[in-house]
């Protein structure tokens, strides 16, 4: 396990467990073994049975082209380019650090999620990967809203934070207003969000909460809570349980709505536009 460990120590030997909720042995001790395989079994065989109730009912409604046609080429590589940009300075901040343990945290999944449906051509599997990455963007929300900045030390890691989440937040309503593979449900159908939901628990309490155990790094809160956690306890992860399903079904349908509406617009003005351009 030694010689393991220090194989990859590249990974997380720069994370500081004096901070508090970066992670260290009083961090992952703060709930007992029992109580963690307890709650593993109840979040991972709830939302396998959430996930094939709903998988049969992920349909695409409407036969739409998934092409997008050439409107939007340039828009995509300019945004590409900048999250690329964004997203590699953050990568080499981790590296830089010996952190890169963070980048299995949800939102630079979603990042990589964006990169390749700004890069992919459109696809069903893009469509699919596009409406279930909606539900995943509450994390860019709390990111932005309740920032946590004490452990970016190096000079413009703050501004890259805000950026990347301000960008993943933008992307999608951009995509959105191309229409084709990048159709969103409609606001009714909640079987794509409770399978997004049921997809993001599962990879906590699986993978995420492993590597967090094995290393005892804090990733994304799953050993111990935020110092901000207003429900700071042992107990904590039970009521992130509940507050976190409805805060993910809320998050994805008002941003699920704004896309609507983006979209709506953008139709309607195009419509104006090509009439004008025929009358005229």
């Amino acid at each position: 396990m030694g010689n393991w460990k220090e194989l990859f120590s590249w990974a997380y030997s720069g994370v500081n467990f004096s901070l508090a909720g970066n992670g260290g042995p009083e961090c992952a001790a703060l709930i007992p073994g029992s109580q963690k395989i307890a709650e593993t079994v109840f979040v991972v065989a709830l939302n396998s049975l959430l996930l094939w109730i709903s998988y049969p009912r992920m349909t695409f409604q409407n036969a739409l082209p998934l092409s997008t046609g050439h409107g939007g080429d340039v828009g995509r590589r300019i945004l590409l380019l900048i999250m690329c940009l964004t997203f590699g300075i953050e990568l080499g901040f981790k590296f830089a650090s010996r952190q890169m343990i963070w980048v299995l945290n949800p939102c630079h999944l979603v990042t990589m999620v964006q990169i390749f449906l700004l890069a992919a051509p459109p696809s069903y599997f893009a469509m699919a990967l596009f409406r279930l990455h909606i539900h995943w963007l509450g994390g860019a929300t709390i990111a932005l809203v309740f920032p946590v900045l004490n452990t970016r030390l190096l000079p413009f890691e703050v501004q890259v934070y805000f950026l990347q989440h301000i960008m993943m937040l933008i992307i999608p309503l951009f995509l959105t207003q191309l229409g084709g593979a990048y159709t969103l449900e409609p606001m009714s159908d909640f079987a794509w969000s409770i399978a997004s939901s049921a997809l993001l628990f599962i990879y906590h309490f699986l993978p995420l909460q492993f590597v967090a155990v094995l290393l005892q790094v804090n990733l994304n809160s799953m050993l111990c809570p935020a110092i901000s956690d207003p429900f700071y306890g042992r107990w904590f992860r039970v009521c992130a349980i509940a507050h976190q399903t409805l805060y993910v079904l809320l998050h994805g349908k008002l941003y699920t709505y704004l896309a609507h509406c983006v979209a709506r617009h953008t139709t309607c003005r195009s419509v104006r536009v090509n009439g004008f351009s025929r009358n005229g």
